[in-house]
Order: C-alpha cells, then sequence, then structure tokens
C-alpha cells in the first residue's frame, strides 16, 4: 500500500496580516497596582531615604523591591521579588527594569502570592 508524506519546505510560512504591527504596554506605569496586593496583616513595607520600596512577609520568606531610579549596583534593574526556599527546595528571585510596567510585575507577584500557603 503505497503512503504519500508531504515534505515542507524549510523555515516557516506566514501572511502580511500575520506580520502586522502590535501595539505594546510600554513604560513602568502605576507602582501601586504592585504593592496594593500587600496587607498589615501579613507584611511590613518600608520606605528608604533612597525612596526605594521594601515588602517582607512577616515570616521573612517573601521579598519584593521596587527601585524607582534602579537598584544600587546594577544596570537599571527596578523590581526584585524572591522566595527564600526550605532545606529540601531551594528558593527564587526575578527581576524586572525600571521601564517593565508596573502591570506586568502586578501578576507576576499575584501568582506569587497565590502559591502562598499558611503553615
Amino acid at each position: 500500500m503505497p503512503v504519500t508524506v508531504e515534505v515542507a519546505q524549510p523555515g516557516f510560512a506566514t501572511t502580511v496580516e500575520a506580520l502586522r504591527l502590535h501595539s505594546w504596554k510600554l513604560g513602568p506605569g502605576q507602582p501601586t497596582l504592585v504593592t496594593d496586593q500587600f496587607t498589615d496583616a501579613d507584611f511590613k513595607l518600608v520606605v528608604d531615604d533612597r525612596a526605594d520600596i521594601h515588602v517582607n512577609s512577616k515570616d521573612g520568606r517573601f521579598y519584593l523591591g521596587w527601585f524607582p531610579t534602579g537598584r544600587p549596583g546594577t544596570d537599571g534593574e527596578g523590581w526584585v521579588i524572591a522566595v527564600t526556599g526550605s532545606a529540601k527546595v531551594r528558593g527564587y528571585r526575578m527581576s524586572f527594569d525600571t521601564e517593565t510596567p508596573a502591570a506586568i510585575v502586578a501578576a507576576a507577584v499575584a501568582q506569587v502570592l497565590a502559591t502562598a500557603q499558611p503553615l
């Protein structure tokens, strides 16, 4: 029984419609989209002398830093999210530059907070 195999050309095919320009969210936006997700009951917020904001969970395992003019010693790092690991599982850290839209950072923070389980 003969079998027919379709051989595709290398690369990818596209259309003019698929190549149309998009509008993308740009600029830092409103940092309160991020900071308003934290409650006094579970987190402590500190504004330092540079007007940077630091948010820590009361158990000390979560940290968020917002550095509007860039974190000192870095190349434009504007946001830092870190979760400390346990004896069995490593923690993690992510950072975003000063021009990352706050709505994007807020979405990342919301996902991290959604994973928090009281012990």
